[in-house]
């Protein structure tokens, strides 16, 4: 369905957004008008809606048959996320992953961009717009670090450990009322616990193996689709809070996502130990 060249092509094309639509924005060179959606924390801004559409545009020229799904313009919808599970070519856009670190001028934040076909996830690309390096994985064929000048370089999650050992990443602000309490008190079973509120560095942490889990509660498809694949594809084991298959049409359920199985079986019990 994608080959090389489309994959190259679709780096590229997050390469050049990111030069020219993000980082002028940024860097305060061009104005960035911001708007809240649900709350204070919860915004999208001009660069959001510019960076989106210029991916959009791009990629129906690449595949005009293809199902577009962005998180700002098309995203919410009424049945568009149902669709995936059907398309037999469908990209999910998100143009800012981590919009509140941008318009607060934190360096965290990064574009992704994940393909799906009949409903699996076949390609992923995690772009990071201030160092200029793209983590991409294409189903079957590992994940990788495309850094400007350099070899590209194999990713690969951490060797798997006890959950004393872990480093992990949990968003406990995103958990259901009765989950919250449980999770926060058992945290403190692992040796460290952060969140970076953009699930595109948090992916590309545990696909490098820079930390050994991440759990997630809230599952937009342009929120981690492309950060499932990467971890997949580096080796890693991932999940429902029940133990099913994550599919991008899945919104509820919660997500983790560890080094192997027998990690994520022990994590989960940490983390969920007295319910």
């Amino acid at each position: 369905m994608l080959s090389a060249t489309h994959v190259d092509q679709l780096c590229e094309l997050l390469r050049r957004v990111g030069d020219e639509e993000l980082l002028p924005r940024f860097r305060a060179q061009v104005p960035n008008p911001v708007h809240e959606k649900t709350s204070s924390f919860d915004v999208f801004s001009e660069a959001d809606e510019a960076a989106e559409d210029r991916i959009s545009e791009a990629i129906a020229v690449m595949f005009p048959d293809a199902l577009i799904v962005g998180e700002e313009r098309t995203g919410n919808a009424p049945g568009t996320i149902e669709k995936l599970a059907d398309a037999p070519i469908a990209f999910l856009i998100d143009p800012i992953d981590g919009t509140k670190n941008f318009t607060s001028g934190l360096p965290l934040f990064g574009a992704m961009i994940a393909a799906v076909s009949k409903g699996e996830i076949v390609f992923a690309a995690i772009h990071e717009p201030i160092t200029g390096g793209t983590a991409t994985a294409l189903r079957g064929a590992g994940a990788w670090l495309r850094q400007s000048e350099c070899d590209d370089q194999r990713l690969r999650v951490a060797l798997p450990c006890e959950p004393a050992r872990m480093n992990i990443v949990a968003g406990t602000n995103f958990l259901p009322p009765e989950l919250r309490p449980v999770v926060q008190k058992n945290l403190s079973k692992f040796a460290m616990n952060f969140w970076l509120r953009c699930a595109a560095h948090e992916y590309r942490l545990a696909a490098s193996g820079n930390c050994e889990l991440l759990v997630y509660n809230k599952l937009m498809p342009w929120d981690h689709a492309a950060g499932w694949l990467l971890h997949q594809e580096a080796g890693g084991f991932s999940a429902h809070f029940d133990g099913s298959h994550y599919k991008p049409f899945h919104t509820t359920g919660g997500l983790i996502c560890a080094t192997d199985q027998d990690s994520w079986h022990a994590a989960r019990d940490c983390l969920f130990g007295s319910l």
